[in-house]
């Protein structure tokens, strides 16, 4: 049940930081956190990652939605043998799922934390997730003896 509670966690503050965004900020407005380094910018995205495939509305929902039922599996497998996948995948559920109700909702996806010290997409929190979640997998696969070991 916590990896499922850490989805629903990740899953409100991203939809509470998007509404924020988009209630609170124009469209390309841009707050500076730390000036030149960390701003605070509203965007939106049609595509996933970097922009690509944009306009891909009914694939992105699709595919999330599948590949959501998927984690909601493995998690339930995996919560007992190896809590870092399942914690993992919690965390990639709730930020799939977080931009799946955008795209569901508005056919595209709010962005707004802006890192300016590197030429970086523009991103969210459900982003986040994704890219930690994908982080600890990839550390589990590299370090972990019992990585190859997992049944699913």
């Amino acid at each position: 049940m916590f990896y499922y509670i850490v989805s629903i966690l990740v899953i409100i503050l991203d939809q509470l930081s998007k509404w924020a965004i988009v209630h609170y900020m124009k469209l390309y407005e841009s707050i500076p956190v730390i000036k030149g380094w960390l701003h605070i910018t509203s965007s939106r995205n049609r595509g996933a990652a970097f922009g690509i495939l944009q306009n891909q509305r009914g694939f992105f929902i699709l595919l999330t939605f599948l590949v959501s039922m998927a984690m909601i599996y493995y998690i339930y497998k995996l919560q007992k043998t190896n809590k870092l996948y399942a914690f993992s995948l919690a965390l990639l559920l709730g930020g799939a799922v977080g931009n799946l109700i955008d795209r569901m909702l508005t056919g595209e996806v709010v962005d707004f934390i802006d890192v300016r010290i590197i030429n970086f997409a523009i991103f969210n929190i459900a982003d986040s997730a994704i890219t930690i979640g994908v982080a600890l997998i990839i550390i589990e696969m590299l370090f972990s003896k019992d990585a190859k070991k997992i049944d699913l």
